[in-house]
Order: structure tokens, then C-alpha cells, then sequence
């Protein structure tokens, strides 16, 4: 590998063991045996860094929302089943020891505080809510247009960091697949009976 890969091998290193604020540019420089120079050479500055080592993290844990390749997904594209399958797998790797989604609640918490490094993930939830679209609803990735990223990938975001949140201040009391399903399902029922009302009305 050259320094570029070590930098950010080092930073997701850094990032497991001692979280974003805690991380100093000479800790990514040790762990990952490049130089201090090397940083801003590749990356801009440490934050940037940072930022890009956790979209890293995120993504090879992202691999397991598919389930394993043997079973794939249940449920037809859009349905609610794959709805309940797929979160049911993302809720997994909430349960996990040493779950990385805690990296995502030190930037809610102390975003103020590192706005470069905030600034840099915000930028990375639209591609997040791109690829969260073809998995849930179908398709490929490269179809999805800005408009569904911004409307359908955001949802799904929301409902992620929504998530992310209650696993981590209370997991005895979080949702899991099934109940979002369900609550799905009772909004989606809720919303065509409106309808139904509106209709019969005029």
C-alpha cells in the first residue's frame, strides 16, 4: 500500500480505538507509519481524513444489510417484508459490541465543535440515501436520481439516524425490524384510509 492507503487504514484504527475528537493527526501518523505531510498531501487536513475513514468503516459494514449471500433479502423490491429484512439487518449491526454507529452520535453531539468533519459527512448522507434506494426498493444505484436521493435516500437516512440514536441511549427499549415494519404498515393504512375519507366526502 502506499501512504494514502496507510493514512487511511491508521484512521480507521484511530477512529475504533479513540472516536473523532480524541484522534490527533500524530496518532494517524503513528498508527499508519506515513508522515504528518502525508495528510495534507492526500487528504486536505485531518478531518478530511477522518471523514473519509469512516465512510470506509460504514460501507464494508453496510455489505451485511443484504443479509448473508446465501439467504439474500426476502421480499419483493418495495414490499414490506424486504422493508422488515433489510432494517432488521442494519438493527444487527446496531447490536454488535463495538458497533462503529457511536462515531455517528459523537459528530451529532460535538458537530459544533468539528465542523469541518461534520460538514464532510452531511455531504456523504445524499450518497448514503443513493444507496439505500436500490436496497430497499430495488434496481441499481446509478439509476437513482438526485430527486429520489433527496426525498425516498433522505427517509431512509432519517429513519437511520433515528435508529442509530435509540441504540445507543437505550437498546433495551430500540425497534427492531419488525416493530418499524409494522409502524410502517400502520402509517401507510393510516394515510390511504385519510384518503378514502377525502374521496367519499366530495
Amino acid at each position: 500500500m502506499g501512504h494514502r492507503e496507510d493514512l487511511l487504514e491508521g484512521a480507521k484504527r484511530c477512529l475504533l480505538e479513540k472516536g473523532f475528537a480524541r484522534t490527533t493527526a500524530r496518532d494517524v501518523v503513528k498508527e499508519s507509519g506515513a508522515n504528518l505531510a502525508s495528510i495534507g498531501y492526500h487528504y486536505g487536513s485531518k478531518d478530511a481524513l477522518l471523514a473519509q475513514a469512516y465512510v470506509a468503516l460504514v460501507e464494508t459494514v453496510g455489505d451485511s444489510f443484504e443479509g448473508s449471500p446465501e439467504d439474500g433479502l426476502a421480499g419483493e423490491p418495495g414490499s414490506l417484508e424486504r422493508f422488515q429484512a433489510v432494517w432488521s439487518n442494519i438493527v444487527d449491526t446496531m447490536r454488535e459490541p463495538g458497533s462503529i454507529w457511536r462515531l455517528s452520535m459523537e459528530i451529532l453531539v460535538m458537530g459544533d465543535q468539528l465542523p469541518e468533519l461534520r460538514d464532510h459527512l452531511a455531504r456523504a448522507q445524499r450518497e448514503a440515501g443513493r444507496g439505500l434506494v436500490p436496497l430497499l426498493m430495488g434496481g441499481r444505484e446509478e439509476d437513482v436520481s438526485d430527486e429520489e436521493a433527496d426525498t425516498l435516500g433522505m427517509f431512509y437516512v432519517t429513519l437511520m439516524t433515528g435508529l442509530i440514536a435509540q441504540w445507543t441511549f437505550d437498546p433495551r427499549t430500540a425497534p427492531g425490524g419488525e416493530q418499524l415494519a409494522e409502524g410502517l404498515r400502520r402509517v401507510i393504512s393510516g394515510v390511504r384510509g385519510a384518503g378514502a375519507g377525502e374521496g367519499g366526502g366530495s
